[in-house]
């Protein structure tokens, strides 16, 4: 694997862990406020990194389809949308304002659940970063400094995301390092997940825009029914929203600053 595309594989890692190192440094609770904002600006960078960084490239790759360009997008979007929604009914974990049965709250305790809950929302992240990186490894269908910006800002998402999962645990009175060896773990799964895809480049290739177009979905699944509503919930919801338009438009800005 060449170093620009360790690089890649590595940055989105970095803002975990980042992010999950503010418990060091942050001496009291996490205010509703920021935590909304923090959410908000997550969901806004994956939404710009959704449509800019996945989307439009999947419909670039399909030009040869004319006027049919967007099936393979369409189709993507969907599989995604639906591959997240099975899993959220499969693996148990953390909702907001969830009406999970007590039996699965028995067997897994809140702070297992919500690790569980980001590493899943992680997956497909991983697997955007890794299916850019093998677009980009491959004759060049996407630029490198494409790929490098969809890392640059899921990375810039996955601080605020370290730090929403290691700042309560903290507050909930576990020790500090343990808290940080959460906010670590949980972001694990993306280096895995990109790697894995770019070992499968060879196959993930021929159905670049599908499965770009499948990150997208799954990403978008994850905004809509986790982030949105927990950056809305509460008094003063307009500062989750206010900050949705700050990561949403800094993604737009470096994606056009630097793609």
């Amino acid at each position: 694997m060449s170093m620009e595309l360790l690089q890649g594989v590595l940055i989105p890692f970095l803002g975990t862990t980042l992010g999950a190192a503010c418990v060091f440094f942050v001496k009291h609770n996490v205010h509703a406020g920021t935590q909304r904002a923090l959410t908000g600006f997550a969901a806004g960078v994956m939404v710009a990194a959704s449509i800019w960084s996945l989307l439009v490239p999947a419909m670039e790759q399909s030009e040869s389809l004319e006027a049919f360009a967007f099936v393979p997008a369409v189709a993507g979007f969907w599989i995604g949308i639906l591959f997240l929604w099975i899993l959220d009914h499969v693996v148990p974990h953390l909702h907001q304002g969830s009406d999970e049965p007590e039996g699965v709250k028995a067997a897994l305790n809140r702070s297992t659940m919500l690790v569980l809950a980001v590493t899943l929302h992680n997956i497909p992240e991983g697997m955007a970063v890794g299916v850019v990186l093998a677009g980009a490894a491959q004759n060049g269908m996407i630029s490198l400094a494409s790929a490098m910006v969809l890392s640059l800002g899921i990375a810039i998402q996955n601080f605020p995301e370290g730090a929403i999962i290691s700042l309560p645990l903290k507050s909930e009175g576990m020790g500090k390092a343990k808290a940080f060896g959460y906010g670590v773990l949980s972001g694990v799964v993306e280096p895995i997940a990109a790697v894995a895809t770019i070992l499968a480049a060879r196959y993930v290739v021929p159905v670049l825009p599908v499965l770009l177009s499948f990150a997208a979905g799954a990403m978008m699944y994850v905004v809509v029914e986790e982030l949105i509503p927990e950056m809305s919930a509460g008094k003063h919801s307009n500062v989750g929203t206010l900050w949705f338009a700050v990561g949403f438009t800094l993604m737009l800005a470096l994606d056009v600053a630097l793609g």
